[in-house]
């Protein structure tokens, strides 16, 4: 018999060859049909894989993000079988699960896909699922596999083989369409109720422009209609709210050919948006005891060597520059850098915790086919900072910056948020992660207990801790019920031992700081990206570009309207006239659709009282008032940052 052991510490015996999913069916039925996917020793695996030895087990369903991912990879590998029914002698490139569905990558050679086709394809996909065929996994050797793909002439798989090593493949069948898979995947096709294919795009093979273009083709799928019609819905009142529309709109970033892919411009209004973020960020970590510092965009290898960023990391950096015989690399990550200015002079116990913050600029190469508005970028500007401390003083650490998201949160009206404690996984120290293994059980019971005894709402996923130490990734949704990762929230127990980091500790001896990297604003890419949809680009009065629009009823009341003007800009609000010749009902229109959160029309009533009718947007009229009393208010709202 072998040992079983659940996510409760209960341990339960079974016979060698068991699956999770017999092993749920021990439990109930009911959960059985809900099992997608199981946590085997602390990597996900088929749920009807043959378990023989003693294991740790966590059964997952859909409410879990592995369980989600490894329907949707499954559903990729549907999309396959139906595409090739239709489209005989397609080549395959990679399939993968992405944050809200799939895509596969083909080649069609001189055939396209249109709208009916897809169409067709998804009517294909429900057919192929209602059959209900077994994912079935198979190792195979590497010149079998070389084989299979070199009888169906599909350069890109043999492409893949190219990598892998002979003993480490797999193929994974269903129906008959049979793939070059590492899995997992769901027990059987009929788990698939609900498809929808949401687009057609080009993707250039391996990201690289000067490759062949492939044609990628987008789904998403859910174990129930309900969910599909409420996603559906959901992605209607996206559209309505897309980052990208709205920031064209409300010029706050644009995209530039001449620039590169993946590196926005931020235009005057975005600017404004910027600089109001950082505000908030600078005049919250002022009083949280932070001190500011500012690290160049560039450094040498070495700086990456001895962080363990080039080996773990490389793929998402910038190739280096060569200078004087000396590589230089575009900064990535701004912690190298703070190490050394922690270094820069001695420390003793009484200098910490020593927190340092700075909106750094990085730089990532991200996958061409990543890419996605400010959502996915190249360039970025980060919340970052980083505390030094001791291990005595990282749950009052710890908990502050939770605290701080959570003062975050309450500004921004994000009401359902979740943190999401990433774990290593120990068969990979070593490669994946550092080879501390008791370090890791330390720092991950460390930050577990700050969560548990602070009662803030989170769950626990294996292996995807950063390279150095547990983290935590902050998931919140906007007003539509979009999900969105807005920052992480690091414990590192390697970098300070990497970089010969110490502070002198009470008994005169050197120790090695803990340090803690947190970003609780994230960038202000995707933040901003997040904002524009959360607001539906009606941002709050001290977040908005132009906070207040005078409108005169006609040019005689222009004067007037340039005091009012003035008053408002010696009160730091931002305000414009609207001095064009049109109506006053024209200039209300399009005010509305700029997103202005006030205007103050201004007419003969107005001047002889000395007043400003006041309209807010999207709720019209609220009645005349004093100049100074509307500015007073208008002040109050600004700098208490009122988000309605």
């Amino acid at each position: 018999m072998i040992k079983i052991t659940f996510p409760d510490g209960a341990v339960r015996e079974y016979q060698p060859g068991t699956t999770a999913l017999d092993i749920a069916k021990s439990i109930s039925e009911g959960l059985a049909k809900k099992v997608l996917a199981a946590r085997v020793n602390g990597q996900v695996w088929d749920a009807v894989r043959p378990i023989y030895t003693d294991s740790t087990l966590q059964l997952l369903t859909w409410n879990d993000t592995e369980g989600k991912s490894t329907f949707w990879h499954s559903s990729a590998h549907l999309l396959a079988e139906a595409v090739e029914s239709q489209f005989p002698g397609v080549k395959f490139w990679v399939g993968p699960p992405v944050e809200n569905g799939f895509y596969y990558d083909m080649d069609l050679g001189d055939r396209k896909v249109s709208e009916e086709d897809l169409a067709a394809i998804e009517k294909k996909m429900t057919e192929l699922a209602k059959q209900g065929n077994p994912y079935i996994r198979k190792e195979i050797s590497k010149a079998d596999a070389v084989q299979y793909f070199e009888d169906k002439g599909d350069e890109y798989k043999l492409d893949l083989l190219q990598n892998l090593e002979d003993g480490n493949i797999t193929f994974y069948s269903q129906g008959v369409f049979t793939d070059l898979c590492r899995g997992p995947h769901i027990p059987q096709t009929g788990l698939i109720k609900a498809i929808k294919l949401t687009n057609i795009a080009g993707a250039y093979w391996k990201g690289d422009e000067k490759n062949k273009q492939l044609t990628r083709i987008y789904g998403i799928t859910f174990p129930n209609q309900k969910d599909l019609d409420e996603y559906l819905h959901m992605l209607e009142e996206a559209k309505k709210r897309d980052h990208r529309k709205l920031g064209k709109e409300l010029g706050i970033f644009a995209f530039d050919d001449d620039i590169g892919p993946g590196l926005p411009l931020w235009l005057p209004n975005g600017a404004i948006v910027i600089e109001a973020l950082e505000k908030l960020a600078k005049d919250t970590e002022e009083r949280a005891g932070y001190k500011r510092v500012v690290t160049p965009h560039i450094a040498k290898e070495s700086l990456y060597l001895t962080s363990g960023h080039l080996p773990y990391y490389q793929d998402s950096m910038y190739p280096p520059m060569e200078l004087d015989g000396t590589k230089y690399y575009l900064k990535a990550m701004n912690c190298p850098h703070h190490h050394k200015i922690f270094s820069a002079e001695p420390k003793s116990y009484k200098d910490l915790p020593y927190r340092l913050a700075e909106y750094g600029t990085c730089y990532r190469y991200e996958q061409s086919g990543e890419l996605f508005g400010l959502m996915r970028v190249r360039c970025l500007h980060m919340n970052d900072a980083h505390i030094y401390c001791t291990k005595e003083q990282f749950y009052d650490e710890f908990k502050a910056v939770n605290e701080m998201y959570l003062k975050y949160f309450k500004i921004f009206g994000i009401d359902k948020y979740v943190m999401r404690l990433s774990l290593h996984d120990p068969s990979k120290l070593g490669k994946k992660y550092v080879d501390e293994a008791e370090l890791w059980k330390e720092t991950e019971a460390l930050v577990r207990d700050v969560l548990v005894r602070t009662n803030t709402p989170f769950v626990e996923v294996q292996d995807e801790a950063a390279f150095y130490g547990p983290k935590i990734d902050v998931q919140i949704w906007s007003t539509i019920g979009r999900e969105f990762t807005l920052a992480t929230n690091q414990v590192d127990f390697a970098q300070g031992r990497r970089f010969k980091l110490e502070f002198t500790n009470k008994d005169n001896a050197p120790e090695i700081p803990l340090i803690i990297h947190r970003a609780p604003l994230g960038t202000h890419e995707r933040f901003i990206g997040f904002l524009l949809e959360h607001y539906a680009g009606k941002f709050p009065v001290w977040l908005a570009p132009l906070q207040v629009k005078i409108l005169p009823i006609s040019d005689k009341f222009m004067e007037y309207a340039q005091n009012v003007l003035e008053s408002l800009k010696n009160a730091d609000i931002r305000a414009e006239i609207d001095d064009r010749p049109e109506k006053i009902g024209r200039k209300i229109r399009d005010t509305e659709l700029a997103k202005v959160p006030y205007m103050l029309v201004v007419g003969e009533k107005e001047v002889n009282e000395k007043k400003v009718a006041v309209r807010r947007h999207g709720k019209g009229d609220t009645g005349t008032k004093p100049v100074e009393e509307f500015i007073k208010e208008t002040v109050i709202e600004i700098k208490n940052r009122v988000s309605e």
